[in-house]
Order: structure tokens, then sequence, then C-alpha cells
């Protein structure tokens, strides 16, 4: 069974109906953004990275 968790210090992104399977409640468009302890620029530029992969 698929579980998450935010128990770490690293960051999590999921997509959560995936997680959740058929039936899910959540908009199939919804994001979880779980932020850890890295260094701020590091995240934003990950994140941007990933962003512009996704309109590629």
């Amino acid at each position: 069974k698929r579980a998450t968790s935010l128990g770490g210090v690293e960051s999590l992104i999921e997509h959560r109906a995936s997680i959740e399977g058929a039936g899910s409640p959540c908009p199939p468009d919804l994001l979880r953004l779980s932020t850890g302890i890295e260094d701020l620029e590091d995240l934003y530029g990950d994140l941007d990275q990933a962003l512009k992969a996704g309109h590629a």
C-alpha cells in the first residue's frame, strides 16, 4: 500500500490522487508539497526547474 512519510528532513512533493487511488475525493491536479531543511535557493531552483520541465 502506498504511503507518504512526512517525518523526514527532505522536501517531498506528491500527487495526492495517485497516492489515494481510485475514488479519491482529491482534485486530480492537486499536488502536496512538504518543504524540508534544504537551502531556500536550492529549493527554489529545483522547483523552478521541475515546473519548466513540465511545460516543455
